[in-house]
This record gives structure tokens, C-alpha cells and sequence, in this order.
């Protein structure tokens, strides 16, 4: 079973990371959901796919009563982000779920409808929650058209989708990056082949370098935390990505 972890708490303000499910299929691609609670709000960041809804929604149950959720988070499209939509809105016909607008028509094949769905315009929102608004970052093309990330201005914490990803062995299946180099190797595929773009990929590092973060917490893989944050910003700053790794 997924595992529930606190990472952040601060008064009423609590970051939980859902993470390392030992029992996950070998087929499957493993996942990192977030909780984010502030005065009695609750907020899921990509709460994965049907597959692993069961796995996830047990070991929120070990932190709080996953009934009390009332929005979720989608960076974007992809079945291993959203595609559980149907079976937590079978569980609570009132949750919204913040998306890209430019994905209004498609993720309602997994479920929800116009309704259900709050559209984040192309240049970013607040989303208001708890004492102090997060907020929707755009992240196009980080790999998907219609992409964002969620910062919180508290916690000093970037929610970074696919940005930050790594994909380690299980004998590597640490929580927190604890050697940047040895875990980077890891992450190198990924981003050269899903980041679809040079410019996005600059413009999202000149604009994450601006930003305060504490914990820069991927997706996929180990959570940055102080210095290795600006290391991966770096890092990430040099790496050439995009279709033209293909063509070459």
C-alpha cells in the first residue's frame, strides 16, 4: 500500500505526500500525490489513475477522511494524472477538479463535465485556499500543450508535475534527493524525450529561479529540497530536450 508522509506543517498549513506503493504493479508507472489542508480545506494534487485509486485513497485514510477533498489539481491530461476523476467523483459528486482549459473536452472521458471542471485560462490563476491563495503556474509544453504547476506562497513549496521527474531503480526509491548527481542520472531520459520544447523549458527556469522554493516535488521520483532545488533549476537550464532528439 501507498504510504502517507507529512513534509510540511506549519499551523493549519500541511503538505502529506502519497508515495512508494511496494504492492504497484511492474506495468505501472509509479506516482506521487500530494495533499495540500489548510483551515479545513483539502486539495489533491493529480491523484493518479484508476489503477492505483484504491492504493491511494487508503493511505489518505490513514491522514484524514478523503471525503473531506474538495478540489483536485491536474497539471494536465495524461491517465496516470487524472484518469481516477470518475471513481473520486463517484465518491463526491461535488469535488472540482482545476485543469487547463485546454483540456475541458477530453478529461470528461474519464469523467466529470463541464460542471465538475474549472478552467485554468493559459497565463495562470490564484486558486483561493485556506488563508493564502495558491497558485496555478503556467508550465506549457513541460510536456503537455495545456500544462501547469500549483505553488504555495507558505509552504514554499512547487508542486512540479513532470518537471523534476526521475525514474529510479527500486533500490533507489529514496523520498528526498539525497545525492543530486547519482539521482539526476535518473531523471535525464525522461525530461530529453517528454519536454517538448528549448523555450518553455527557459522560460519555466527564469521563472522558477524568481520564485522561493523550499521543495521542489515532482510527479515521479525524489523530492528537491534547499540547495538541490536551484541545482535542478540549473541543471535543467542546460539540458537540450524536444523533438529534435529524434531527428538527429
Amino acid at each position: 500500500m501507498k504510504k502517507a508522509q507529512v513534509i510540511y506543517q506549519q499551523d493549519n498549513r500541511r503538505w502529506v505526500v502519497i508515495a512508494r506503493d511496494p504492492g504497484r504493479p511492474e506495468h505501472v508507472i509509479d506516482t506521487n500525490e500530494y495533499l495540500v489542508s489548510d483551515e479545513g480545506e483539502f486539495l489533491l494534487t493529480d491523484p493518479g489513475g484508476s489503477e492505483i485509486f484504491p492504493a491511494v485513497f487508503a493511505a489518505l485514510s490513514t491522514v484524514t477522511d478523503p471525503m473531506r477533498i474538495q478540489w483536485l489539481f491536474a497539471s494536465h491530461q495524461d491517465p496516470d494524472i487524472i484518469s481516477s476523476l470518475g471513481l473520486w467523483l463517484d465518491c463526491n459528486p461535488q469535488l472540482k477538479c482545476y485543469v487547463s482549459w485546454l483540456w475541458g473536452g477530453f478529461i470528461p472521458h474519464f469523467g466529470g463535465d463541464a460542471e465538475s471542471l474549472l478552467a485554468i485560462p493559459d497565463e495562470g490563476m490564484a486558486i483561493p485556499f485556506g488563508r493564502r491563495p495558491l497558485q496555478a503556474v503556467p508550465a506549457h509544453f513541460l510536456h503537455s500543450p495545456g500544462n501547469f504547476h500549483l505553488y504555495d506562497p507558505v509552504a514554499r513549496i512547487l508542486f512540479s508535475g513532470d518537471v523534476g521527474a526521475a525514474l529510479p531503480p527500486p533500490d533507489e526509491g529514496e523520498l528526498f534527493v539525497s545525492q543530486f548527481d547519482r539521482h539526476i542520472r535518473h531523471a535525464e531520459g525522461f525530461h530529453r524525450r517528454w519536454m517538448g520544447s528549448n523555450e518553455a523549458r527557459l522560460a519555466w527556469c527564469e521563472r522558477a529561479s524568481q520564485m522561493p522554493i523550499d521543495m521542489l516535488c515532482p510527479q515521479h521520483g525524489a523530492i528537491y529540497r534547499g540547495d538541490d532545488v536551484m541545482r535542478f533549476i540549473n541543471w535543467f537550464s542546460e539540458l537540450e530536450v524536444g523533438h529534435g532528439q529524434l531527428v538527429r
